[in-house]
């Protein structure tokens, strides 16, 4: 967790979160009130944190890797735009005792009758990046993520988005590649990679990245063993440069190409 971020859950009276994410972090929550949510419960979860910042609490929306990846952010303000909330920005800059007169100013500047909180969005690690470390140096050119659930994202639209990603030779990093209601769609993703890849180009997988019962394992995407995957599970597929050595998942940068090693 970032040092920031930590800060932030110490400070908070109101911690909300999936219930899972909240186990992870519960030695630092003994003096919080907690408000644990389930799986599919994502708009009711933002809807009570806004609640309670409107009501004057400090209050911490927890989410998994980076709050603005695939996370809780975007959807906290949408329901502002769409409700009419106003929301200012955190001014990290600022000492506690100017930030309270930044919201003062701010609170007596603001039109009659409305109403807003204070946010912010705080930066975490993101699942690329703690894959993306245990692997080696998978992600040193261009890289693109894309979800495969169709949750939210209807699989026509994610069809075209990983068959525009891969045809452009970006690495690929999936996201929640197999659950027990969508099982199939792991290979169709991987066969449609396969389109403009390489049967030997090289995929890693980890699961459970940076937690308990981490795992991880080079392969082909020829060989990827789709029923080993879950949800927790990160896939980086190569591009066409990428290459193992001695364990280690690489795509260059380009340096050697352009300037030369000293030998000595």
């Amino acid at each position: 967790m970032a040092p920031e971020a930590l800060g932030a859950l110490g400070a908070a009276q109101i911690v909300l979160g999936y219930k899972t994410y909240l186990e992870l972090v519960g030695d630092l929550l003994h003096d919080k009130t907690v408000v644990a949510g389930a799986m599919r419960k994502e708009v009711e979860r933002c809807q009570a944190a806004i609640d309670f910042a409107l009501a004057g609490k400090n209050v911490a929306l927890l989410s998994s890797g980076d709050a603005g990846i695939y996370g809780m952010a975007g959807l906290v303000l949408d329901i502002c735009r769409q409700k009419g909330i106003d929301v200012w920005e955190w001014d990290t800059d600022l000492s506690g005792e100017a930030q309270q007169g930044a919201e003062e100013q701010c609170a007596g500047e603001a039109p009659r009758g409305a109403r807003g909180f204070f946010l912010r969005v705080i930066p975490g690690i993101a699942a690329f990046n703690a894959a993306a470390s245990i692997l080696g140096a998978p992600l040193m050119h261009d890289f693109a993520a894309v979800s495969l659930s169709d949750h939210l994202t209807p699989w026509e639209v994610i069809e075209r988005r990983l068959h525009a990603a891969s045809e452009a030779d970006f690495v690929l990093a999936l996201y929640n590649p197999r659950s027990k209601s969508r099982p199939d769609l792991l290979e169709k993703a991987r066969q449609i990679i396969l389109r403009s890849r390489l049967a030997q180009t090289p995929a890693g997988i980890v699961g459970k990245a940076m937690r308990e019962g981490q795992w991880r394992r080079l392969c082909t995407l020829a060989d990827l063993p789709v029923e080993e995957v879950d949800m927790q599970t990160v896939i980086i597929v190569g591009n066409s440069q990428t290459y193992v050595w001695k364990g280690w998942m690489i795509t260059p940068r380009g340096y050697l190409d352009k300037y030369a090693v000293d030998e000595s």
